[in-house]
């Protein structure tokens, strides 16, 4: 496997030059086609009296048209300016616009089948910015994984590695899509934190040896909670290791539990300040 195939999803918000950069970053390791398309909320309609039926907003699709015409714009002004050819798919780096998507968070999630990776923003709490529906229709639908793009544009990203081992089925599954990247990185550390959350499963000595097998030069490092959460933990040790990506399993738990009582999955896209590759 490998990233020649990635999608943008593209709405208008303070992180969308990370989105771009992000894509771009990955794009250029791999020779990658990257495809955007303007990602809209499903149009509300008003209903008239009579037996006319719901009719939509004229004002509301008008302005969704404009501003999908000012995405596609931005989006291949953006390609244009850093060297990517934009208007068709080819073997190299490459990039093109689809028009006329169909609305709604649905469609990132099975227009994303056909792609090796989605490219999204950190959801936050900015209504007007990344939604948590758009990133989960991505991680539950698609059946791949999702680089979550950081608030600042990365100025690297790859070649120092972390991955968050909690021995479960979604992070093995994580850890393998991410295959491609980590055979290119200068270090990989495979991270336990005792005590924290995860599940019986094979140690991070034992996931060293399976990457090692495989080409890659991944270390062990195992550390303490010491009075902090999962993710808080993980998070340091990203930072403090200077790593340029972190590979995650998503919601190994739950989606309301982790809703209701938080979660390792829910701090990192809370306070991740680099790109994480998730996958579920």
């Amino acid at each position: 496997m490998s990233f020649k195939t990635i999608l943008v999803p593209f709405e208008q918000h303070d992180l969308t030059n990370s989105i771009l950069n992000t894509a771009l970053l990955l794009a250029r390791q791999f020779d990658s086609y990257i495809e955007g398309f303007a990602l809209r909320v499903a149009i509300p309609t008003a209903f008239a009296l009579g037996d006319v039926g719901p009719l939509p907003i004229p004002a509301l699709e008008e302005e969704i048209a404009e501003n999908e015409k000012r995405s596609q714009s931005l989006f291949e002004n953006f390609m244009q300016e850093h060297g990517v050819p934009c208007g068709a798919a080819t073997k190299s780096l490459s990039s093109a616009w689809l028009g006329n998507a169909p609305e709604g968070d649905y469609f990132v999630g099975s227009h994303g089948r056909v792609f090796d990776v989605i490219v999204l923003g950190r959801p936050g709490r900015d209504p007007r910015g990344p939604r948590m529906t758009t990133l989960e229709a991505a991680l539950f639908e698609s059946g791949r994984p999702v680089l979550i793009a950081p608030p600042s544009p990365p100025s690297q990203m790859g070649t120092n590695v972390l991955i968050a081992w909690n021995c479960s089925t979604e992070q093995a599954r994580a850890t393998a899509l991410a295959m491609p990247i980590l055979k290119r990185a200068n270090r990989v550390i495979v991270l336990t934190v005792e005590g924290g959350a995860a599940v019986p499963g094979p140690t991070g000595q034992q996931l060293c040896r399976y990457l090692q097998l495989n080409e890659v030069a991944a270390k062990p490092l195992t550390v303490g909670l010491d009075g902090r959460l999962t993710g808080e933990v993980i998070l340091f040790h990203a930072k403090a290791l200077g790593c340029d990506l972190l590979i995650k399993g998503a919601y190994t738990q739950s989606r309301l539990r982790q809703m209701i009582f938080g979660g390792t999955t829910r701090y990192i896209l809370s306070n991740a300040e680099l790109p994480v590759l998730m996958a579920h």
